[in-house]
């Protein structure tokens, strides 16, 4: 009978660690949401180029099983810099990569058509027309100049 016991313990606890999330596993956010976020570019600023702007971006991720028009939509750094999205529809689990400088937008990249740095070392927020934030990430120089936000 002992030894039906252990094998039941034992059973219980091996499906438990299995269902728990290991330690210091990211989870994925629900929802519309930051992604990766490349907020300094290989190489030099300078001389500023199109593809040197354009090497910063983000990645808002659509993590729902439907369609989200993104009109209206805003990414705010905290220095200030503002996109805010013209008519465009992020698919179910998509991401679309929001880059800084020249080009033409698609299905899966837009541009913000500036002529400047904007992520700088700092933080973002990602926020609905009606002004409910959707996410928000902090970043800081860490020797890659990018990071995940989820």
């Amino acid at each position: 009978m002992k030894k039906t016991a252990v094998f039941a313990a034992t059973a219980a606890l091996t499906t438990a660690l299995l269902a728990a999330p290991q330690a210091g596993a990211a989870t994925h956010q629900g929802g519309l949401h930051f992604g990766a976020l490349q907020f300094d570019g290989p190489g030099a600023d300078l001389p500023q180029t199109n593809a040197k702007l354009n090497a910063g971006y983000v990645d808002p991720h659509n993590n729902t099983r439907t369609a989200l028009q993104l009109r209206g939509y805003t990414v705010k750094t905290a220095s200030g810099y503002l996109y805010t999205f013209p008519t465009f529809t992020l698919g179910a689990w998509k991401t679309v990569r929001l880059k800084n400088g020249q080009g033409a937008n698609s299905s899966g990249t837009v541009f913000q058509k500036k002529n400047n740095f904007w992520l700088n070392n700092s933080s973002g927020s990602l926020t609905a027309p009606g002004g409910t934030k959707k996410d928000t990430c902090s970043w800081r120089a860490n020797g890659r100049g990018s990071t995940t936000c989820h």
